[in-house]
């Protein structure tokens, strides 16, 4: 048996980056959720990375652009990718835990893998359902701590819901970033790709934000640790992430890398004890073998 040729030490080094600062993500979006209404935030994380990426890719928003021509399927990718998946994700951290939003995006490998059979013809082996099983396995002993009787004290509330839309709007999401679709001069370039996203999802994203604005009239405690953060997660989390899982998608496929995404939470665990002072315990050592496991599984023919 063969791995998969293009899961090189690169790509797996370029899958782990986006893990790791989405747990960052949700970490510091439960920190200042009482600082910025959760849409809003969304919106302002997004115009910081367009201001951030627009003096590298402004000639991607010229009027000669591929983009506009292929206005259906960026118009989608941005409805899905940014503003979707990350306002229902701040807008879950209000009601839910982030125990419970780690639990269910624990689903994502299963949401890769059915909408792939489903939609993308893609052939769902076995190996691949096993693999994602264990890489499941692996987040539920984090979230557990090694102790399954925690798992029947998780309560379950509306946000749950809101995450669990979210992790589908993300699977369809890494779909559409895998259909060779754009042009190849866009495809080269990252930042130019990144903004053919930006430029439409800010809208729909700023749409959001006014509907949550006009229903809500809510305030905005402006100051330096909620613009600090807003940079934070545009860098981070927005741009960072983003452009390595773009490259990872397109060199393995939405199937193996739907896999890399359940190592947030263990990421997490260990920002967590980092901040709190605890040191890594064997649960962590053990959730490691079986996510790490599961990726391994999936992604051998």
């Amino acid at each position: 048996m063969s791995a998969v040729p293009n899961l090189t030490p690169q790509t797996i080094a370029m899958l782990l980056v986006p893990p790791f600062f989405w747990a960052g993500n949700v970490v510091l979006g439960r920190l200042i959720q009482d600082l910025c209404p959760p849409i809003t935030l969304n919106f302002l994380r997004w115009l910081a990375a367009f201001v951030l990426v627009l003096p590298v890719a402004w000639r991607v928003l010229l009027p000669a652009s591929p983009i506009w021509g292929l206005w259906r399927r960026y118009a989608l990718i941005g409805f899905l990718g940014i503003g979707t998946y990350n306002s229902f994700q701040y807008l879950a951290l209000q009601t839910s835990s982030p125990i419970n939003i780690t639990l269910v995006a624990s689903s994502t490998p299963v949401f890769m893998l059915g909408l792939g059979a489903l939609f993308f013809g893609q052939l769902v082996r076995k190996r691949q359902w096993f693999g994602a099983a264990l890489s499941i396995l692996g987040v539920l002993t984090v979230l557990t701590r090694g102790d399954w009787h925690n798992l029947m004290q998780v309560q379950w509330v509306v946000g749950d819901l809101l995450i669990l839309l979210a992790t589908a709007s993300w699977a369809w999401y890494s779909w559409l970033l895998a259909l060779p679709k754009d042009p190849a001069s866009l495809r080269s370039d990252w930042a130019g790709f990144l903004m053919a996203q930006l430029a439409y999802g800010l809208v729909w994203s700023g749409l959001f934000a006014g509907m949550e604005w006009a229903a809500l009239k809510p305030d905005i405690a402006w100051g330096w640790p909620l613009s600090l953060a807003i940079l934070a997660i545009a860098i981070g989390p927005a741009v960072l992430a983003y452009r390595f899982w773009g490259l990872g998608v397109q060199r393995v496929g939405p199937g193996v890398a739907g896999f890399f995404a359940n190592l947030t939470p263990l990421f997490a665990a260990i920002m967590s004890a980092l901040v709190l002072g605890d040191a890594p315990r064997l649960h962590h050592a053990a959730a490691f073998v079986l996510i790490v496991g599961g990726i391994v599984v999936s992604s051998r023919k």
